[in-house]
């Protein structure tokens, strides 16, 4: 535990060098406009500026990534509560009372309520990652290729079980995801697989056009489709209307304990940040005194989403960082980073890169520090930026993501294939099926892969080793009860109200 504090404090060291502390605050201005703009989004902003980190070390590219997620996150508040326009989909909750707020005059009470809400919820993650993910992360380096493929195997399994999408979709989105990283050259026999011929594919999908395809050209053609227009409140935060915010706000903390809770349980699950804000929204509002008046401008209505939601998103980086394994799309954005940057994610992070992993906990600290002092002094400034037409912002961002995709190998291959990845993107939102199965399964579908067939010759072919110990059994186990949750959970409630029912008289 000591070695672990003098690592976080060396890892502080390292964020406070100078060019560290101006791409923080570089990658934090740029998260808050990411976040402000609907249509892009924490895992769209880093997957379109992640080509920008190729030049920097591992260390400071990921302490500017980081900051465009912490950056998101607050500033997908900013227009829920001023235009009430989510900018993340974690925000929309923030609307309900956000807006009402906003319309009675109260927008600088709602917006401090929601930056320090964000603000509680992301430090409470990060004492949690700090003092778990070690832990995890020694624990996890006594894997072999069973425990890893279940690890994964529950990963995946998490993600069609618990996701609040249709589990049909989710199936077909990762089935698509393992088609396209199962393309290029055999990690285990050398042989090629679904190349047609084509040199151009002889190394696969490069994840970082598939991610900047799917998620920014898609978003885009779908917000230019529906079109935007913005008309909501100004907003002016004073030092008089923090001050008087963060003194009502103490009276809320039970709320924010609640809700920190919440959002860290459904973070480090692939459940992800918007089911976390919307269950903390829901509870809150069954369980306050003042759950009548839910909707029509309650600080309480703020506070419960903005905490967990911003718990939740910073939480989904436990697992990544100790395990390897991505708990949101954001987190399997910054995992292609590392794997691109040749960092391998997991445990071994801690053992082979101290300075790249406690430098990113540190970057988490100082992070979010730094992004509330930014958006409570220049939450006008950014709420301008939705004055400029949508029809200026989009060619801008198109333009960008052409650029980002080219500079991955200088090819203009590259730039086809992320134009053909946004259509695709396009018409899978269109058509409801989820985006995030299939980054997961195009990031660790190979691994996965790999570590299957590693298990499998180690056993000469008997599935018998995916239950040959305690750990790996247990783990298996949990992945199946996972993917079969919803059928679980249907059963349970049938047999409650058939136990509940009166039996009739004879």
């Amino acid at each position: 535990m000591l070695e672990d504090v003098g690592n976080l404090f060396h890892g502080f060291a390292v964020v406070a060098q100078p060019y560290n502390l101006l791409l923080m605050v570089v990658g934090i201005v740029l998260g808050v406009i990411v976040g402000v703009l609907p249509g892009l989004g924490g895992a769209n902003g880093i997957a379109i500026l992640l080509p920008l980190t190729f030049s920097m070390s591992p260390t400071s590219a990921i302490i500017m990534l980081s900051c465009i997620y912490w950056g998101a996150l607050f500033g997908g508040a900013i227009t829920s509560i001023l235009f009430n326009i989510p900018g993340e989909p974690w925000s929309v909750a923030t609307t309900f009372d956000g807006y009402p707020m906003a319309q009675k005059g109260k927008a600088g009470e709602a917006l401090t309520a929601a930056f320090t809400s964000s603000f509680v919820g992301a430090l409470f993650a990060v004492i949690v990652i700090t003092l778990v993910a070690p832990l995890v992360a020694s624990f996890a380096l006594e894997f072999g290729p069973p425990e890893i493929f279940s690890v994964y195997f529950l990963a995946f399994c998490s993600f069609v079980g618990l996701s609040k999408e249709p589990p049909f979709k989710t199936i077909a989105s990762m089935m698509l995801g393992f088609g396209l990283g199962a393309v290029g050259l055999d990690q285990m026999t050398g042989q090629l697989r679904l190349t047609f011929g084509f040199e151009s594919m002889l190394n696969g999908f490069d994840f970082l056009i598939a991610v900047i395809g799917l998620f920014g050209i898609g978003e885009i053609l779908l917000t230019m489709e529906e079109g935007l227009s913005f008309r909501g409140k100004s907003a002016k935060l004073n030092m008089k209307v923090v001050l008087n915010t963060w003194a009502e706000l103490p009276r809320y903390w039970m709320l924010s304990l609640r809700s920190c809770l919440i959002g860290c349980w459904m973070g480090i699950s692939p459940a992800g940040a918007t089911p976390a804000s919307f269950m903390s929204y829901g509870i809150a509002k069954r369980i306050s005194k003042r759950g009548r008046f839910f909707g029509t401008g309650e600080i309480e209505g703020v506070v419960a989403p903005e905490t967990a939601a911003h718990a939740a998103g910073t939480a989904a980086l436990l697992p990544m960082i100790s395990l390897g394994v991505p708990g949101s799309p954001t987190a399997a954005v910054l995992l292609g980073g590392l794997l691109i940057w040749g960092l391998q994610p997991g445990p071994l992070l801690f053992t082979e890169q101290k300075d790249f992993v406690w430098g990113l906990i540190a970057s988490m600290y100082m992070g979010n520090i730094v992004g509330l002092i930014i958006v409570l002094t220049c939450v006008p400034m950014f709420a301008a930026i939705l004055r400029i037409p949508f029809s200026v912002i989009a060619p801008i961002i198109l333009v960008f993501c052409a650029i980002g995709a080219y500079t991955v190998h200088n090819n203009t291959f590259d730039v086809v294939m992320m134009v053909v990845f946004g259509i695709a993107g396009y018409l899978m939102k269109k058509t409801n099926y989820p985006l995030a199965p299939m980054v997961l399964a195009i990031v660790l579908g190979d691994k996965a892969e790999e570590s299957f067939r590693q298990s499998l010759l180690g056993s000469q072919g008997s599935f018998s080793v995916f239950w040959s110990s305690a750990l790996v059994s247990t783990i298996m186990t949990l992945g199946l009860i996972a993917l079969f949750w919803p059928l679980i959970q249907n059963a349970w409630t049938k047999l409650r109200g058939s136990a509940g029912e009166p039996h009739p008289a004879e």
